[in-house]
């Protein structure tokens, strides 16, 4: 199971009740498996975290774990392992832009 916190525009939208929720993904755990269960059990976050069609990032989502910047990552990565024991969440993080 994957830890993924939520960001609270994102927990509205979906109705999740915590920061938190656990995902179980199939095969490998990258990017883009944890983000496809993250929508296959929410589906009011389909194109809201990645474009409907490119399956690319929103311009102000961020991505990060273990205190990193994944976001530029390849999406077919692998996971770090505190993420994958569940030690450490996958972040998904609304980024603020303006001055």
């Amino acid at each position: 199971m994957i830890r993924i916190s939520v960001p609270a525009h994102l927990r509205t939208l979906a109705k999740i009740p915590d920061h938190e929720v656990l995902v179980d993904v199939e095969g490998a755990a990258t990017q883009r498996t944890v983000l496809d269960a993250l929508e296959a059990r929410y589906p009011a976050l389909r194109g809201c975290v990645r474009d409907h069609d490119t399956k690319k990032r929103r311009a102000f989502i961020r991505f990060y774990a273990c205190e990193e910047d994944l976001s530029n990552e390849g999406m077919d990565d692998p996971l770090p392992e505190e993420v994958l024991s569940g030690k450490e969440p996958y972040m998904i993080i609304g980024a603020m832009a303006g001055g």
